[in-house]
């Protein structure tokens, strides 16, 4: 598995930092990621209170809309499949797309679970354990 601290953070964009922050604060529940950092243009996540800001959800700086990119997706660490699961479910719950149920994927490992979705903004979002059941 590749080493997490490989990368220093994660930006999206989005046109509605609100509905974003109730997206994200449920979908990112079950895999231990809580608001780390907020103000009226940037909301950042991280593992736990007090945790290392990773994953930040930004009203473009430049003032334009938020697009997302083709071909891209952002991964996050799940520590077992049920919190794949619960991810998957919250991030439909809140308005999220589903871009694949959670189940394996075997053609990347044998034990590689995941589930992906869409954010309100449009951002390919996935869930994954790379563990055994």
């Amino acid at each position: 598995m590749p080493d997490a601290s490989f990368f220093s953070h994660v930006t999206v964009g989005t046109n509605d930092l609100e509905r974003a922050k109730a997206f994200y604060d449920a979908a990112l529940e079950p895999l231990g990621g809580v608001q780390t950092y907020g103000s009226d243009v940037v909301s950042g996540y991280g593992l736990g209170p007090g945790g290392q800001t990773v994953f930040w959800v930004v009203l473009p700086f430049d003032r334009q809309v938020a697009t997302v990119g083709n071909g891209t997706h952002i991964a996050f660490n799940a520590s077992t499949r049920a919190a794949v699961d619960a991810f998957h479910a919250l991030a439909l719950a809140n308005g999220g797309a589903d871009e694949g149920p959670p189940g394996l994927r075997p053609h990347y490992h044998a034990d590689y679970y995941g589930a992906y979705a869409r954010d309100l903004d449009g951002n390919k979002l996935q869930a994954v354990c790379h563990l055994p059941a």
